[in-house]
């Protein structure tokens, strides 16, 4: 196809977030953020400090790059390996990357115990991502299309179960843009040839990443 290049799956999350658990009196507040680079993690990370001067931890977790090549995580004061690991094992579990999470702790008095904060601090993060929307970045192609209005329910249809419309125009003709997942482009462009007669043509207008609702058991 032409201009097509070598991209991978992986999963990341959609949007912020923020969600907060109360155990045993002491608050604690996820927040989930989509990050692109180390230094924006660490940007939104000083950001949420200074918002929370006066809570008792921030403790933190982030996976950056396709294959998480900058992983880090903190367990920001709490006894060592109840906050920052949990976190990262956590996202580590959901396969997500380019991702930043945050647990916000306001202690309430009562002490929890090793277990209890691993259970508190993992649940908040896990909250935190499913709040935020975990996507798969699934290579896409990008299809221009030029439609009479009789046939653009049919293309509406097939696109129902092959992609997703990208824009579209209405003027003497429908003009949209469509993503559809590489590897239901072939089948997706037979079909169409087939029950247009052949009077539809696609536009290849590229190749790119797009999110699609995940595949599987893990969401």
């Amino acid at each position: 196809m032409q201009g097509e290049k070598s991209l991978s799956v992986y999963r990341t999350v959609e949007r912020e977030s923020e969600i907060e658990l109360v155990i045993k009196r002491s608050r604690f507040i996820g927040r989930c953020f989509p990050v692109s680079s180390e230094p924006e993690a660490l940007s939104t990370l000083e950001r949420v400090r200074k918002q929370n001067r006066d809570a008792s931890h921030n403790c933190f977790a982030y996976v950056i790059g396709e294959r998480g090549a900058f992983a880090r995580f903190s367990d920001d004061g709490e006894p060592g390996g109840t906050a920052g690991m949990p976190m990262m094992e956590t996202l580590k579990s959901i396969g997500a990357v380019d991702v930043l999470c945050i647990v916000t702790r306001y202690f309430g008095g009562i002490l929890l115990g090793s277990g209890g904060l691993v259970r508190a601090y993992s649940g908040a993060c896990s909250e935190a991502v499913k709040a935020a929307n975990i996507v798969e970045m699934r290579p896409c192609v990008h299809y221009g299309f030029e439609v009479d209005y009789p046939k653009w329910g049919m293309l509406q249809s097939l696109l129902s179960r092959y992609g997703s419309i990208d824009s579209v125009e209405y003027s003497d003709r429908v003009r949209c843009a469509v993503w559809v997942p590489n590897v239901r482009s072939t089948e997706f462009i037979a079909e169409l040839t087939e029950r247009s007669d052949g009077k539809i043509s696609a536009q290849y207008l590229g190749q790119e990443r797009f999110p699609c609702e995940p595949e599987g058991d893990n969401k």
